[in-house]
């Protein structure tokens, strides 16, 4: 049986590395899923899993460790750059404005919140620079814990690796210790606020309920109208947009007893009939210039038409303006609306295409499947994530993270690393990749495997290698001390700017509760905020602070360490 002993004790064989991952995630993704008061770690348990290993002896060469680390960090928070790249500039617009700035005074008093108790409780001017630098990059680790955020983990440890070299201290062990009390803190925080601010769920529910509607700009609302006003007869469609000042696009028009797919020349008369999709918001003021509504079988009409759902997966197709394709005048169909993952939008001719969306095509069949043909319509070609594109993107990112950036005051050069070039650059691609030709599309199931692969690496090499230290540093150092020091990282902030949020703002509870789950990007908040509520409101808040709060939470911890642990 030496076979089988050399195989778990032998550090240097590519088969115990293999293996000693497989049993670190696989333990640590099952223990993960143990849910004690309807809460559980998830994914991150495989942290612990990878300290308890490294604990036992189970180790490997520190070389290949750091690699695995390094690689599982990159392609994780490439992934989410690619995932929150499409809504980041849209979440900073007027109606995500407010939200955005409530969640990133959150992100400011966790940093102040940690900077603070690390002079209160582990500054020791009798210590020298360097060892009160150490302490400092610990609390950036609890930090990372307390608001149970990763890949700011990632960030900091790769600039600790930067600053301190091969000394780095293992600021694993510090995010072990406070992320239980995370996860469980901002729950309770939230719950705390409700009781707080004397908050009725049922009112707040009411309140939704009274205020929900989707927004009118891009809602598409679909109507036939009777050409009644005689100043249109003789006046082309593309005449009458422009008299009107609203966009609005005709897929089917009756004259004369017979159907036709009009186009910008088409002439209008009086008693004409036309199927007409708008916005929402301009429907009104389209009726009441037009004429009122009629009624028209249209399916009962004589010339055939069909409307089918067609799948943009052409790469060429990627950022085009509807406008600039000219459906109605060169293929003789109207494209009408846009589904685009969960949103259904109007087909706004300044609008861009993006691989993935669904467009509802109207016109004769022979026409609509030309149209198809030009789009793609390949729900195959979309099961492949376009590697070429994720690799382009990484290859650029770790160029850009290794620029030194060289400023007053800072003995050290500032680099983005390995963690904030990639992050940076994919955000990039995923908004305007389409300017570059790069089709950065992945299904979500491609992005979230990509992302969970590299996630449970980087947790696997970081448990491994602190595991080692784990005792020393928590049991018989200041393990107790980071408990709740991450505890007050991570209720203090929440309970100020939520209680100021629910008071001076009258933000409504339910999307506060998405609101403090995005801004600390914390699924099992949203779990339990969801579980509250019976709306999509927590979804709503989560999804419009996420994408900035993800991007500051990684740039924050980074920062820190590089511009105050300078040795």
């Amino acid at each position: 049986m030496d076979w089988l002993q050399t195989l778990f004790i032998s550090t240097d064989s590519v088969a115990h590395i293999v293996l000693l991952y497989a049993i670190v995630i696989s333990v640590g993704i099952g223990l993960g899923r143990i849910k004690i008061g309807g809460i559980s770690l998830g994914v991150t348990f495989v942290l612990f899993a990878g300290i308890l290993a490294g604990h036992l002896g189970f180790t490997g060469t520190t070389n290949v460790l750091t690699f695995i680390q390094d690689f599982g960090l990159i392609l994780f928070v490439y992934c989410i750059g690619l995932q929150v790249g499409p809504g980041f500039f849209e979440s900073m617009k007027e109606g995500g404005i407010k939200l955005n700035l409530m969640a990133s005074s959150i992100i400011l008093l966790n940093v102040i919140c940690c900077i603070g108790l690390f002079y209160l409780v582990f500054f020791d001017g009798s210590l020298s620079h360097r060892d009160n630098s150490m302490n400092l990059a610990m609390m950036v680790g609890v930090l990372c814990g307390a608001v149970t955020n990763t890949p700011g983990l990632g960030a900091a440890t790769e600039a600790c690796s930067q600053i301190f070299g091969s000394d780095a201290p293992s600021i694993a062990n510090g995010y072990a210790c406070a992320y239980p009390l995370g996860v469980v803190g901002i729950i309770l925080a939230t719950i705390a606020i409700r009781y707080i601010c004397h908050v009725s769920l049922q009112k707040e529910q009411d309140q939704i309920e009274k205020e929900r509607a989707e927004n009118p700009h891009v809602k598409p609302h679909k109507m036939t109208l009777e050409a009644m006003n005689k100043s249109l007869s003789g006046r082309t469609l593309m005449q009458i947009k422009q008299f009107l000042a609203r966009d609005f696009v005709v897929s089917r028009i009756l004259q004369d007893g017979h159907v036709s797919i009009p186009n910008r020349d088409t002439i209008i008369h009086e008693g004409d009939k036309m199927f007409l999709v708008c916005a929402e918001d301009d429907a009104e003021a389209i009726k009441a210039f037009i004429g009122p509504e009629a009624e028209v079988e249209w399916a009962d009409q004589d010339m055939p038409f069909v409307s089918k759902h067609v799948l943009v997966t052409q790469p060429s197709m990627n950022g085009k303006t509807f406008g600039s394709l000219h459906f109605s005048s060169v293929y003789g169909v109207n494209v009408t609306r846009i589904r685009r993952g969960d949103l259904n939008l109007y087909a706004d001719r300044n609008l861009r295409m993006q691989v993935g969306d669904k467009i509802v095509v109207v016109g004769p069949e022979d026409a609509v499947d030309r149209v198809a043909n030009k789009m793609g319509n390949s729900v195959k070609s979309l099961d492949h994530p376009n590697l070429a594109a994720i690799f382009i993107g990484i290859f650029v990112g770790i160029i850009f993270g290794s620029i030194p950036f060289v400023i007053p005051g800072v003995p050290t050069p500032v680099k983005l690393g390995l963690a904030g070039g990639p992050l940076i650059v994919a955000i990039l691609i995923g908004r305007f990749g389409y300017k570059m030709k790069l089709v950065s599309y992945t299904t979500t199931s491609a992005n979230l495997m990509l992302r969970e692969i590299g996630l449970v690496l980087f947790l696997a090499s970081v448990g491994i290698k602190a595991g080692a230290t784990f005792v020393d540093t928590v049991i018989a150092g200041d393990g107790l001390t980071y408990v709740w020091c991450g505890f007050l990282i991570t209720v203090l902030p929440i309970l100020i700017v939520g209680t100021i949020a629910r008071l001076r703002y009258k933000l409504n509870y339910f999307t506060l509760m998405g609101l403090i789950a995005g801004s600390n990007t914390d699924p099992p908040a949203l779990a339990f905020a969801n579980q509250t509520a019976s709306n999509d409101a927590p979804a709503v808040g989560y999804s419009t602070v996420y994408p900035l709060s993800m991007f500051l939470r990684i740039l924050t911890a980074q920062l820190i360490i590089l511009f105050l642990c300078v040795m």
